[in-house]
């Protein structure tokens, strides 16, 4: 029997393509919109609506002159904030990317332990673990009698109420979000990479600096960010561990922001912080300039 004399049950049905197919691309356009619409009502609702709300509210008695006074009243604590904000990353980076390395490159079998030792604190709420470092640095307690006993204090100083006080205390806190980013940027590094240079004779040195670190820039950027933005808003570490010489912008918003008279010049602080922040990550972006980031 020929194919051509085969059997019609064999045959293979032809579809009415015009109708099917303008149904499927149909469903194929909208599906996607289906899918975002969920995050994106979140967002219109508990996002945009509030900041729309909070620019309007700025411009109220006084309009652009309330983001001029807020500047010229409160120029020290901005600058004192992001100089907290900065030395706190930087300080997560130094610690945190050795940490990533050697539980990336090192951990074997035990990397889960050590990255679930990392996480640990989260356990524990954020006041809890601010308050625990109130107990460790005031004056009597172990932290600062050790110091005494070594002379790197004088008798009558202490820790609580330093700026070295607010900045460990947010290191600590925000320490995960700059060592987890940076341990997946890591883990997914390829080992051949660093085997070819060895047989070109580049020393490990040199390997980490042409290799390792270009393409753990993209974890280097989430977690530096991941560790800014939120020490730059952070009022809890000052307020507990802090004094009146080391108020953030964070104090002044959450102190006042319950006074009628203050808001508008309130919200202009937090349109300003948002801004400042907006643009130093663009910076940022740009100065570090991977395809991944971009």
């Amino acid at each position: 029997m020929t194919a051509a004399a085969a059997p019609s049950r064999f045959r293979r049905p032809r579809r009415d393509r015009g109708g099917d197919d303008t149904g499927v691309s149909a469903r194929r356009w909208f599906t996607p919109w289906l899918l975002i619409a969920p995050g994106g009502l979140w967002l219109l609702i508990f996002f945009i609506i509030p900041l729309f709300s909070l620019g309007r509210l700025s411009l109220e008695n006084g309009g652009l002159s309330n983001y001029s006074t807020v500047i010229s009243d409160n120029s020290t604590v901005i600058i004192r904030t992001f100089v907290y904000a900065t030395v706190s990353t930087i300080a997560a980076i130094i610690i945190g990317y050795p940490l990533a390395y050697v539980i990336a490159t090192k951990g074997g079998k035990y990397k889960n332990l050590l990255l679930a030792l990392v996480v640990l604190p989260f356990f524990v709420t954020y006041l809890v673990r601010t308050l625990s470092w109130k107990i460790l640095l005031f004056d009597g307690g172990p932290v600062v009698s050790i110091l005494h006993s070594l002379g790197i204090l004088g008798e009558n100083q202490g820790i609580l109420g330093s700026p070295f006080a607010v900045v460990a205390a947010l290191t600590y806190n925000f320490l995960p979000f700059m060592v987890l980013p940076i341990y997946v940027s890591l883990e997914k590094l390829d080992r051949r990479l660093l085997d070819a240079a060895a047989d070109l004779y580049s020393s490990p040195a040199r390997a980490f600096r042409k290799i390792t670190l270009p393409l753990s820039l993209p974890g280097l950027f989430a977690g530096t960010l991941l560790t800014f933005i939120p020490a730059a808003g952070d009022f809890v570490n000052s307020e507990l561990l802090g004094s009146e010489r080391t108020v953030m912008i964070g104090n002044i918003i959450e102190k006042n922001f319950g006074k009628e008279f203050f808001r508008p010049e309130l919200s202009a602080l937090s349109f300003m912080l948002m801004a400042i922040i907006l643009i130093g990550v663009i910076i940022y972006a740009r100065l570090l300039g991977t395809e991944e980031i971009a």
